[in-house]
């Protein structure tokens, strides 16, 4: 109970308190010895979990938590979506302190990284994190496209294929309760992504997303990083409720400065 106490308010610390230490990108240690190869199947197809196919860690960012998937100047906002995301660098009410699920690429810019378990007899491929309510997405790895009408939810309706060492995953289908990024990268239910992720190396899957939402975006853009293997972590039990000392966000009270009808907040 006290672990779970513990991990839950050191999350929140690390969502919600813009740490400059975190901030920064991150660097192997130069003591370290070189990547080996990236582990492969019993078909020689690249897999994205651990080292090697029996090493247990997590993936987390070589990118800080709090960095934006894409800088802003660079990014071809409509007019309001880049007044929305103005106005969130100086807002307190990023949706993981709340206890929001992550949604796209924000679910691999959490601070106890994410696990990827595919299971070829379901051909689904999942998804695991710890960062909000500790949440998954399900890919699906049949074939199958996407249904014509979706309810829109945190992770969307995804579908994904390999293109040779690179997983495609197809998401669309979304809501528009959380930020793509710490930042506050807006968007709306027109939002259509396309992540791909390469396995370079034992320790290395590079990541990147396209963007489709002429909602909120003049043209389509990419953002990228890598994701570092931390060999020997593992996913544990997480309630981002518990111990979650900013209540007053999730549920109302005396704050005056939560306005809940703005859209601000998710």
């Amino acid at each position: 109970m006290k672990l779970t106490v513990l991990a839950s308010a050191l999350a929140l610390a690390a969502l919600v308190v813009a740490d400059p230490a975190a901030a920064q990108r991150r660097s192997r240690n130069p003591n370290e010895p070189p990547p080996g190869p990236a582990p492969r199947d019993a078909d020689g197809r690249a897999i994205l979990w651990g080292a090697t196919p029996e090493e247990i860690g997590v993936w987390t960012p070589m990118f800080g938590i709090t960095d934006p998937i894409n800088p802003a100047d660079e990014t071809p906002f409509q007019p309001w979506a880049r007044a929305l995301y103005d106005a969130r660098q100086v807002h307190e009410l990023e949706p993981h302190a709340r206890c929001k699920a992550s949604g796209t690429a924000r679910q691999f810019l959490t601070p106890y990284g994410v696990e990827f378990v595919e299971i070829p007899e379901l051909k689904r491929l999942y998804i695991f994190d710890i960062g909000g309510p500790h949440t998954f997405r399900v890919v699906y790895m049949d074939g199958r496209s996407h249904p014509p009408d979706l309810e829109p939810t945190y992770y969307g309706h995804s579908i994904g294929w390999w293109e040779g060492d690179t997983l495609v995953v197809d998401s669309t289908g979304f809501n528009e309760g959380f930020w793509m990024d710490r930042r506050g990268m807006p968007h709306t239910v027109e939002l259509h992504t396309v992540e791909r992720f390469t396995r370079k190396d034992s320790e290395t899957i590079a990541y990147e997303i396209t963007v489709h939402d002429p909602g909120a975006y003049t043209d389509d853009w990419t953002g990228a990083f890598d994701l570092q293997f931390d060999r020997g972590l593992e996913l544990f039990e997480y309630s981002c409720q518990q111990a979650n000392y900013a209540g007053e966000l999730m549920v109302g009270g005396e704050r005056s400065s939560i306005d809940r009808t703005s859209p601000i907040v998710p």
